[in-house]
This record gives C-alpha cells, structure tokens and sequence, in this order.
C-alpha cells in the first residue's frame, strides 16, 4: 500500500512540479534556432487540422474572376509579401521563422504545386482568417473584409495556374520604397 500511495505522490505532485520547474529555470526550446520538442509538430497539427476541418467553408461566396485576383494580388502585395515573397524572389528569413513561413510562389519540390494551390480554398481562408498561434502568421479577421480575405485566398488558390497581366504586376515586382518624406511610393 505504501508503494501504491508514494507512486502517486511521485505521479501526481512530483512530476509536475520538475515539468513546471524545467520550464521556470531550465532552458526549454523557446528560440527559434532551437531544436523543436520531440512530437512538437504533431502536437501542433493535429489539433490544428482538426479545427481547420471543422470549420471549413467548402464553397467559396466568390469566383476567381479577373477582378477578384487583381484585388487579391494587391491584398497579398500590401499584407502577406513581407513574409510569404513574391514571384521569383522569396523572402530571405522566412526559413529562419519557426514553423518558416513557406514561400507562395514557388513550386514545391515535386510535381507542379505551387505555394498552397493544392490547399482547399477554404483552408487556406481559415488560416488567413484565424492566423496561426505561435507561428507569426496574424489573424487578418479584424483588419480585412470576408471579401479581401477571399479574394487573396482564391489569388493563392490560383498560383499554379496563368493570372491576369494586372494581378502579376503586383507579384512580380518590388514593393515601393519610401519617398523623401519617409512615406510609402504609390505603384505605377
């Protein structure tokens, strides 16, 4: 019986207090440079998924018309760009992000998939919508329209494929640069 009650005493009261102990004055991986926890990916994305499911819109309210990825590239240009790249020219430290932010235009290693074209639409609107926790990636719920969000999720949706010459030019080309007064350029 002493047994039984001193490996609950060791279970429930011990082994909590050195978790709790490790992360106050241990050196848990908490830099991004750091090695992840053993199961960490999946401790992330299987919840994730999960919620993503869930709470999927299967039919998107808009179609992929021309002035839909015209509207998007310029959302994508003015908020994803930084972190995400453009056509031909990723974004240097996105790989030194943890998770990295994956670069949206370029094609994956096989086949012709580019950035998250092989997505459901919906996915990609929810994780545009929610952001993701702990990743960098910011909910755009509060600051975009449910229309700007997805016209840049159908822009994305739409990456493998031709795009209007008007959408391309906010993809192709760099961000403008300050003026003399330290205020963003107008694009041409």
């Amino acid at each position: 019986m002493l047994r039984i009650l001193l490996g609950v005493v060791i279970g429930v009261v011990l082994v909590p207090l050195a978790v709790m102990g490790w992360f106050k004055f241990g050196h848990p991986p908490v830099a991004v440079a750091d090695k992840p926890l053993p199961f960490e990916r999946n401790i992330v994305a299987v919840p994730m998924h999960a919620r993503i499911d869930s709470q999927l819109v299967k039919t998107p309210p808009i179609q992929p018309d021309e002035a839909t990825l015209v509207a998007g590239a310029q959302i994508y240009d003015d908020n994803c760009s930084a972190c995400h790249g453009y056509r031909g020219k990723p974004v240097s430290f996105a790989a030194n992000m943890y998770p990295h932010a994956p670069a949206l235009w370029e094609k994956h290693r096989t086949g012709n998939v580019v950035g998250v074209s092989d997505d459901p639409p919906g996915e990609t609107y929810w994780k545009v919508a929610n952001g993701i926790r702990l990743s960098g990636m910011p909910a755009f719920s509060k600051t975009l329209s449910d229309t700007q969000m997805w016209q840049v999720t159908l822009l994305l949706a739409n990456a493998d494929k031709p795009l209007p010459p008007a959408a391309l030019e906010f993809l192709t080309t760099q961000p403008p640069t300050e003026t003399a007064s330290g205020a963003p350029a107008k694009r041409k």
